[in-house]
Order: C-alpha cells, then structure tokens, then sequence
C-alpha cells in the first residue's frame, strides 16, 4: 500500500495525484455479492466511498447529464416518459448488440470518470482516511488495478448472487445468469484480490468482517507510515 503524504491534495482533477496522499481502495464483486452493503459500512467507519455505479444511475436518472447524448445516439424510445434511461431496454440492445455497448459505454464512461475524480478530490480534501472506490466492473476494466493500493473483493457463492438479484430486481433468472456471464468469473475476481470479504452468512458476520478490514487498511496504511 502506497505511504500516505504530507503534501497537499492537489485541485487536479486526476486520481493518480492522489497516489502517495492516501490508501486507494477498489472494491468490487459481482452483481448480488454485497458491494453495497459493505461500503456502507466502511462509510459508516469514516471511509472516503466513491460509488461508480450510483454514478452511473445519477447520470442516466431524469435530467441526468447522459440521458440527452444517449437520446440523441439512441433515440427517443430508450428514454422513459419521466426522461430516465429506460434501462430494461437498454440492457436487451446492449447485450445482443456489442456496438450498442461501445457506444453507450462512449458516452457513460467519461462522465463517470469525470464525476468519480471530483467525489475523490473533495473526500480526499476532507481528511478521509482512506479512499473506497466501488466498481462493479473492476477487473473488466483493466485502469483499476494499476491505480489503487489494495484489491478488495466481495465475494459469496454464485446461487446466493442470483437468489438475491432476482428478489431486488424482479429479473428472470435467465436475465440473471446473462448479466453474470458478462462479469469477469468469480475465480477471476479472487485471484487479483488482495483481501476478500465473504458474504454468505449473517449481518452481523458481515459486520465483523468490514470491521476487520477497516483495522487492517489504517494498521498497513500505519506501519507504511512509520517507515517511511
């Protein structure tokens, strides 16, 4: 993990100007695991939590700043009479059509990068002792993992994934298993992980196992400190 500095948080609107201020967390899992509940948690702890994917609903919501490009792209009938993405209807275009994806991806992933830099730049400006970022698609990406100090994956078996999905979101359990078949494997998310938090058991086990890792970020983001 990288060792904190003393140095003043830049106005620069660039996450690796933060390398070196704080500890740069990624937190993932696939869709199901518990990515949400476990960044609350930390949040809760007095972790800095920058959440893409609610980034990515804030932009696409009515009046969101995507939603008149994905219009124009689009058209009309992707937009809900509200003006929200209609987002059922974008998930069947962009998994049978590749260039729909690139496309809508042109257009969500800069303003998500654009709205991830200024949450950061102002927890960080707020004396958060560390950075969580939450990215579904993590491994997928590929930026990540040169960018953060420590890997952090949520993980719990693939049935429990799917039994939750489909009682949140009314998804078929078809829909499910495509949107799981799109994510990298569970056995790729763990082999990058630096730390692992299971989630298949109670609340409470959660709990001990988010507090567990917030000792763990502050004792090596402490020891790195120290010997430096």
């Amino acid at each position: 993990m990288a060792t904190a500095s003393s140095k003043p948080i830049s106005d620069q609107s660039d996450l690796s100007s933060l390398k070196g201020q704080l500890p740069l967390i990624g937190l993932t899992g696939g869709i199901g695991s518990g990515k949400t509940a476990v960044s609350d948690q930390l949040a809760k702890l007095g972790a800095g939590i920058v959440d893409t994917d609610l980034i990515a609903h804030l932009i696409t919501a009515s009046k969101g700043i995507a939603i008149p490009l994905i219009e124009k792209q689009f058209g009309a009938e992707f937009i809900d009479p509200d003006g929200a993405l209609n987002r059922s209807k974008m998930r069947s275009l962009v998994f049978e059509n590749p260039e729909a994806r690139k496309a809508l991806e042109a257009i969500t992933h800069p303003l998500i990068r654009e709205e991830t830099n200024k949450q950061a730049m102002r927890l960080a400006k707020e004396g958060v002792p560390y950075l969580v970022f939450v990215v579904p698609l993590l491994i997928e990406s590929g930026a990540w993992l040169g960018l953060i100090d420590c890997l952090v994956v949520v993980d719990c078996p693939e049935e429990t994934q799917i039994k939750r999905v489909m009682h949140r979101s009314n998804l078929t359990r078809n829909e499910v298993e495509r949107i799981l078949t799109a994510q990298a494997s569970r056995q790729e998310r763990l082999s990058h992980a630096d730390m692992v938090i299971e989630n298949q058991g109670s609340l409470v086990d959660l709990e001990t196992g988010v507090q567990s890792l917030h000792q763990k970020i502050l004792q090596i983001q402490k020891e790195k400190t120290s010997s430096s």
